[in-house]
């Protein structure tokens, strides 16, 4: 199934082609005075009417529901399907009309109704796009339909590929021109950034749209357009505000006034012309029809060649991954990329690499270091530091991890002959060099870290940021919390002895017993929150991630001896990281403002309304932390008529687990786990330590079809030993492997540092 959404500022034109669709069946109109004895005439003033009692521009909403090609619905099941589908978006209340067409392989029904409710307030439609795909995943398991391919962020998602016009409609449907018109046109100005008239025309011709513009005296720009597939289809041209009221000459001037005007132009030029630059240089020629390709494998930028009459490339077109759209002679006023001397005729050129190259150098170096890097990753990081596990290493134990990149597989490509033996020849010369390098970089970095550490604890102390004389080895845990030991006057890491600053701790004293389990990701979440509640980075709340919110967890004894004032600042920027990480986890079951709430209470987290804000609270909180909402967020949930019944009955949810003793951070942790897929890990801690994880029904279903159910009957078919329980038991509360994954290979700009390429996210990420 395949559902769209459409909102728009005018109505009767949708209705029009609605209802005069030729073998259309209008199926009901729910929510009105007669929901199957009403004419479309009444409905459409109806609508009209109860929509212009708000001033927004999205008053109404269009929605198509298609079947997957071979399937069938018959009228009445039709028309549930789409009521269902309005009542879980939040439409329910809403008058709408539910229309059949049949003029397409896919059956379908259009759905048009209107955001204003009665009482003239909007319905908000925040975050309309994944909803709609959770709302459409639920009707195709209720209706027993085939599920729609995967979907895919919405910015990234490619346009469709349309048959031709003539194919879709009959040559004298207007209204079929219009909307293929509309969709094209609206789609490609939602996915580039389009600056002039000359541009849309070039990026709607693929299309067989054509488009007219005329300038007035006045000097304002008139827009018409056409549709001509060059082959036995032409239509007349139409008006731009006829065609869309937004795709007139001066609304399309106005926003390519804008795209135009934005000061991130000459930041993306920079960027891209750093990039083509050093493409060039890795090369020693490049054939013309294979530049697409190097610049898509090796850079990662989609581009297109633009060819004259003589079959001559006359243009290379950019479209960057910002949106905009740029030429060649647009990227660089000094450097002509498509006349340059590295770049050959498609007819008697070749492209191969400058093996003698500055560039490829750098590359076979980066080969190695990212491989030191993966490498490291999948070890034992609780024994050495990188420093240290760099030279342990040869090359042998590395060329898995080599052969297995993608910027392997590219140099191999296209260093020609041989070419499997030149590479490994180059990294047995480089690799040596490469090796120290890195040891004296990582060096470096170590010794850094280990400084600032020390200047942490230092100033964790001096700010009570915890309660010393209530714990005696409150000075051993805010040490180990930080990474760091302390022997003979000496603090170190603790995993290595290799480098330590004297530093004489008082009264330390080492607890007998300690079973916390310390990971490189929970070190550094901990780092971070450190930085915060001392102020040695202000703003740094900010960049905590969700793992933040269970330090308590991981380090119980720490975290238990907070002072109130810091552990409610704790608490406050926690929560706040958790709450963007889990509304990311709603949205493949989120439809409506009620979902929200409901997946949330699940969670064991509440709302509340105070002062006409919309507060969330946690049931796991220990000085009664609550934070406001986004504004968005507030607006979308209060956009529900029913907001404070709801809000009323959400309690009956936290004393449900409450009484089942799930107020514990253990069972969030393991919800937390399930929710990003770690399956195996939460079946572990379900199984073994019996802990049940706080999720709503529906979203424990979706979880167990995706692999937790397999995941769960692995577990309890496998015995295992105490020492393999201990192994598994440090691994399921390491933050490392939720914060780390895979390194990610260094950008090709050798430290040309912009808004994608930033190497302090990365400082002591190995520590």
């Amino acid at each position: 199934m395949i559902t769209k959404i459409l909102f728009r500022e005018t109505v009767h034109g949708v209705l029009n082609y609605v209802f005069d669709k030729e073998g259309s069946v209008i199926l009901g109109y729910p929510n009105t005075c007669s929901e199957f004895n009403l004419s479309p005439k009444f409905f459409t003033n109806l609508l009209h009417f109860q929509g212009q009692r708000h001033a927004t521009e999205n008053r109404y909403v269009h929605i198509t529901i298609n079947l997957p090609h071979g399937e069938h619905l018959n009228d009445s099941t039709f028309y549930e399907l789409g009521k269902d589908y309005m009542e879980q978006m939040g439409f329910g209340n809403q008058p709408y009309c539910i229309v059949r067409h049949d003029d397409t392989k896919h059956e379908h029904i259009h759905i048009v109704s209107t955001l204003v409710t009665e009482s003239a307030s909007l319905i908000s439609m925040y975050n309309s796009y994944r909803r709609t795909m959770a709302t459409q995943t639920y009707l195709e398991k209720l209706y027993g339909l085939s599920p729609s391919p995967p979907s895919r962020r919405k910015q990234h998602r490619d346009l469709p590929v349309y048959r031709f016009p003539e194919l879709q409609f009959r040559p004298d449907d207007a209204h079929g021109t219009k909307f293929y018109m509309q969709d094209v046109l609206n789609g490609l100005l939602q996915k580039h950034k389009v600056r002039s008239f000359a541009e849309i025309k070039r990026l709607a011709n693929p299309y067989h749209i054509v488009v007219n513009t005329m300038v007035h005296e006045s000097g304002r720009v008139g827009v018409a357009y056409g549709i001509d597939n060059q082959k036995k289809y032409k239509t007349q041209f139409i008006n731009g505000s006829t065609v869309h009221p937004k795709l007139s000459g001066p609304k399309l001037a106005e926003i390519f006034e804008k795209n135009s005007k934005t000061k991130l132009l000459t930041m993306h030029r920079k960027r891209l012309e750093k990039q083509l630059s050093i493409t060039f240089k890795l090369f020693k020629t490049i054939r013309q029809e294979d530049l697409p390709d190097v610049l898509k494998s090796y850079q990662n930028i989609d581009c297109e060649l633009l060819h004259d009459k003589n079959r001559s490339v006359k243009e290379l077109v950019i479209y960057d991954k910002s949106g905009y759209v740029f030429t060649c002679f647009e990227v660089s006023s000094k450097m002509d990329f498509i006349h340059h001397p590295r770049l050959q005729s498609s007819m008697a050129g070749t492209t191969s690499l400058d093996q003698n190259g500055k560039q490829f150098l750098l590359e076979i170096r980066k080969l190695i270091k990212n491989a030191f890097y993966e490498s490291y990753l999948n070890s034992n990081k609780s024994k050495r530091l990188l420093s240290e596990f760099v030279m342990t290493k040869n090359l042998k134990d590395l060329l898995s991890y080599i052969a297995s990149s993608e910027r392997y597989s590219f140099l191999n490509h296209y260093i020609g002959k041989d070419g499997d033996k030149n590479l490994l020849n180059v990294l047995k010369i480089e690799f040596q060099d490469t090796r120290r390098e890195l040891h004296g970089i990582e060096s470096r970095k170590e010794a850094k870290t280990l400084e600032d550490r020390v200047f942490l604890f230092k100033k964790v102390l001096e700010t009570d940021v915890f309660n010393a004389p209530e714990n005696k080895s409150l000075q051993f845990y805010l040490l180990q919390g930080l990474g760091l030991k302390y022997a003979d006057g000496k603090v170190s890491f603790g995993n290595s002895n290799v480098g330590s600053l004297p530093f004489a701790i008082g009264d330390y004293h080492i607890p007998k017993e300690s079973k916390t389990y310390i990971s490189t990701g929970s070190i550094n979440q901990n780092v971070k929150v450190l930085d915060m509640l001392t102020g040695a980075e202000k703003g740094r709340g900010t960049d905590l991630s969700a793992t933040s919110f269970f330090l308590p967890l991981m380090l119980p004894e720490l975290f238990g001896s907070m002072n109130p004032g810091f552990q409610k600042q704790f608490e406050t920027h926690s929560l706040k990281a958790y709450l963007k990480m889990a509304e990311q986890f709603n949205l493949p079951l989120e439809k409506s403002p009620i979902d929200y709430i409901r997946l949330f209470n699940a969670r064991g987290f509440y709302f509340e309304k105070k002062e006409g804000k919309v507060y969330l609270h946690s049931c796991y909180s220990k000085s009664e932390t609550s934070i406001p909402l986004s504004a968005k967020t507030q607006a979308y949930l209060k956009s529900s008529t029913n907001l404070d019944a709801i809000l009323a009955a959400q309690m009956e949810s936290i004393i449900k687990i409450s009484e089942n003793g799930q107020v514990d951070l253990k069972n969030l942790w393991v919800s937390y786990l399930i929710e990003r897929g770690i399956y195996d890990r939460a079946a572990y801690v379900m199984v073994h330590e019996g802990v049940r994880p706080n999720l709503h029904q529906n979203t424990l279903e979706y979880h167990m079809e995706k692999g937790l159910r397999n995941s769960i009957r692995e577990v309890s078919n496998k015995k295992i030993n105490l020492q393999q329980a201990a192994i598994l038991r440090k691994s399921v509360y390491a933050f490392s492997s939720l914060l780390g994954g895979k390194y990610r290979d260094e950008e090709v700009f050798n430290g040309f540092k912009d808004e994608l390429t930033d190497y302090s996210m990365r400082r002591s990420v190995f520590i």
